[in-house]
């Protein structure tokens, strides 16, 4: 539907108004630098994914967004979870990312971790760790968006190199 003047006008939809295929879109996509970060929740067992959808939403009222498959091991926690922890990755953390991307793997026993505030697992090394509280989840399609509220978080003063997904594979600036 479009607005003209301030009425309403019925538009047919046509074909340069239909949704890409996923391949193209992923095709294009896959020109856009990501961050790669690894969310964890709270559970019995905690759980943890790999995500590439992590960004800020806003900054005087701090807001954080990530996205997760609604299929996915760890949708179940996240979408019971109060509390999220987000581990930003450094260069050399490929094999963490890997290991928490992997369907059936389970992170926590590859990688020194704790519980922290809420009970939020907390990967012991990261570039940079928030802990948020998940403000709402909004279904979209087979994903949900997260928009989460920073509590607390820290960062390694010593890494300033990012771990970043770019063109299908894992890279980073310096």
């Amino acid at each position: 539907m479009t607005i003209l003047a301030g009425q309403p006008v019925r538009t047919r939809r046509d074909s340069a108004e239909r949704p890409m295929a996923a391949g193209q879109l992923r095709a294009v996509l896959r020109r856009q630098a990501a961050p790669v970060a690894v969310v964890t929740a709270p559970g019995e067992p905690p759980a943890g994914f790999t995500a590439t959808s992590f960004g800020s939403v806003g900054i005087n009222q701090p807001m954080v967004s990530f996205c997760v498959d609604r299929q996915s091991l760890s949708w179940p926690a996240v979408a019971v979870a109060q509390h999220v922890g987000i581990h930003l990755l450094g260069a050399g953390q490929e094999g963490v990312a890997r290991d928490f991307a992997l369907r059936g793997i389970d992170g926590f026993t590859q990688h020194r971790w704790q519980a922290g505030p809420h009970g939020v697992p907390l990967l012991e090394s990261a570039l940079a760790r928030l802990v948020c509280r998940i403000v709402e989840r909004v279904p979209l399609g087979d994903h949900a968006l997260i928009l989460a509220e920073p509590l607390a978080g820290d960062f390694d003063p010593d890494s300033d190199a990012p771990l970043l997904y770019h063109l299908g594979r894992y890279t980073t600036v310096r």
